[in-house]
């Protein structure tokens, strides 16, 4: 809220938050994001119209393309886990979320994402609960 107040009365041209969600990196190339952006939009589309699969897949394909985008793995997460938007935003469950996500992705980046049941296929789920 202080914030809010200093960007209203002019006191601060910008505001830098300590809690960044979306920081870009510049690993994704300029191809890659409008991809991204095409398929987030297209994900939401499907959202929009009740296809939730459909929404998922185009969703998860956005974020292989651009991981650090926190709006996409937002909405993914909204989909998924409506509980934990209603009647209030559960913040501690999305950080503890954000963990287990990253560290999933770090293994795939590691060269990890293959073992004993195979090898994570870029645009498809990498967990357990959509296989």
């Amino acid at each position: 809220m202080d914030a809010v107040e200093k960007l209203i009365h002019g006191t601060v041209e910008k505001v830098i938050l300590d809690d960044e969600y979306y920081n870009p990196s510049n690993n994704v190339n300029n191809i890659e994001k409008q991809l991204s952006e095409t398929k987030f939009k297209l994900g939401m589309e499907y959202a929009n119209n009740g296809k939730k699969e459909e929404a998922l897949k185009e969703l998860d394909e956005a974020l292989y393309l651009d991981t650090d985008n926190f709006l996409i793995r937002k909405q993914r997460w909204y989909i998924k886990y409506p509980e934990k938007f209603s009647p209030v935003i559960d913040i501690e469950w999305q950080q503890e979320q954000l963990k287990k996500e990253k560290a999933q992705e770090a293994l795939l980046k590691d060269g990890l994402a293959c073992g004993p049941e195979g090898c994570v296929i870029p645009g498809t789920t990498i967990n357990n609960e959509n296989k």
